[in-house]
């Protein structure tokens, strides 16, 4: 069974395509600047018979999803990319969807009141779940209705949560009216690398207390316990929570408004502000890549330095309060391009967490090859700390076999 995972963008079309008899990847790669067809273009990685064949930023004109899903077609089944003989050997096709709400929380095979489902969301992510329906829809286009397509929610593991976790200090009847509640985000690389943690330490993840840290541009982490999720740092959208590449994380809602009224800014404005002007590039006013800030921080740059210290300092306060939550922890994952790639963020996170009883090896995690897993604490540490990448595109594309198989 090959299985074809989609993750469309408003201006992007990324795709994997998986063959699930050993969930070893065939090809993949990326549609760019989808609807200007003077800049589109496409990267890919694909494996013909065991070779290895890739480009780079190719022009190719798209001018919309249907498009490029026939820039993909073509990728996979001609010239010296081709991977397969024909659509007809791809079983199904499975989506990334970032907001599924309170409506979805699992993943579902789609049909139109599933789409309808989507689009009755797009308020609540109107930058994803408007991108996520027309490539839904141009996908369907190109395979016809008899190939299955699921839709898989960014934000389903969190569906777990508690009240007290979810709901916000507001008057409940903007709950009732507009669903305005915590729903989280990276939800298939937490729940990828909780049952990841729980496999390598051979328990069950039904006994375990973990928190999960997805670290990257976007970031977000997450207490699982017992399998499944009391509590993540995301909200209501992916601003919240800790301090990102250029989102804000957590703040107080009467400096928004406070600089709104000073600046004379729009809801818009302010928007862009928010998610795309702060974080770790408004405070350094360099970078929001954390290669650059710290290349910058260890050259004296303060602002540069300051970032780093506050993005470190939000990290150790959700892992902390998430063990006081879960009232313990047994291990403490880091994911993500800068989970799974800056050692020695992981390494003074860790080194203030000896209250939790918590040691690491040093030397070893410096020295992980980046991109491989492995348990950077010692034996003696009374907390198990592990680096695992997440693979965000294998649950999806088992989360669409298994529903393929049910039918």
């Amino acid at each position: 069974m090959k299985i074809l995972v989609i993750n469309a963008g408003s201006s992007s079309l990324k795709y994997q395509l998986i063959d699930m008899q050993n969930e070893k990847l065939i090809a993949k790669g990326i549609c760019e600047r989808v609807k200007d067809v003077e800049k589109s273009c496409v990267s890919y990685t694909h494996y013909p018979n065991g070779a290895e064949v890739k480009a780079k930023d190719v022009p190719v004109p798209m001018e919309n999803h249907t498009a490029a899903f026939h820039v993909v077609k073509k990728l996979l089944t001609e010239g010296d990319s081709k991977v397969i003989d024909d659509l007809s050997e791809i079983t199904a096709v499975g989506h990334r969807v970032v907001q599924g709400g309170s409506l979805f929380n699992k993943s579902v095979l789609i049909d139109d009141s599933v789409i309808d489902g989507i689009q009755s969301l797009c308020d609540l992510a109107p930058l994803h779940n408007p991108a996520h329906i027309e490539g839904i829809k141009a996908s369907i286009a190109l395979f016809g209705k008899s190939v299955p397509q699921v839709a898989v929610f960014d934000n389903a593991f969190h569906s777990t949560m508690p009240p007290e976790a979810y709901m916000f200090g507001l008057p409940y009847a903007y709950y009732e009216k507009y669903g305005i509640r915590k729903y989280g985000f990276h939800g298939t690389s937490h729940r990828f690398v909780s049952a990841r943690c729980a496999e390598v330490m051979g328990k069950p993840i039904e006994e375990l207390k973990i928190i999960t840290c997805h670290l990257g541009n976007g970031s977000s982490i997450t207490a699982v316990k017992n399998g499944k999720v009391i509590d993540t740092s995301m909200g209501l959208t992916p601003l919240d929570g800790e301090i990102m590449g250029t989102r804000t994380g957590s703040i107080d809602a009467s400096a928004v408004l406070y600089i709104m009224k000073k600046e004379n800014k729009s809801v818009e404005e302010m928007d862009e502000l928010l998610n795309k002007k702060s974080g770790i590039l408004g405070v350094s006013g360099l970078s929001s890549d954390d290669r650059d800030i710290k290349t910058a921080a260890a050259k004296g740059n303060t602002r540069a330095k300051l970032a780093r210290d506050i993005q470190i300092y939000e990290i150790l306060k959700y892992i902390g309060s998430y063990t006081a939550a879960m009232d313990g922890v047994d291990a403490i994952v880091f994911t993500g391009g800068i989970g799974e790639n800056a050692d020695d963020m992981r390494a003074m996170i860790c080194d203030r967490l000896h209250f939790l009883g918590i040691e690491i090896d040093k030397p070893y995690n410096a020295t992980l090859v980046k991109g491989a897993e492995g348990e950077i604490s010692t034996k003696n540490s009374k907390v198990r700390v592990f680096v695992l990448p997440t693979n965000e595109e294998l649950l999806i594309a088992r989360d669409t076999r298994d529903i393929v198989n049910s039918l």
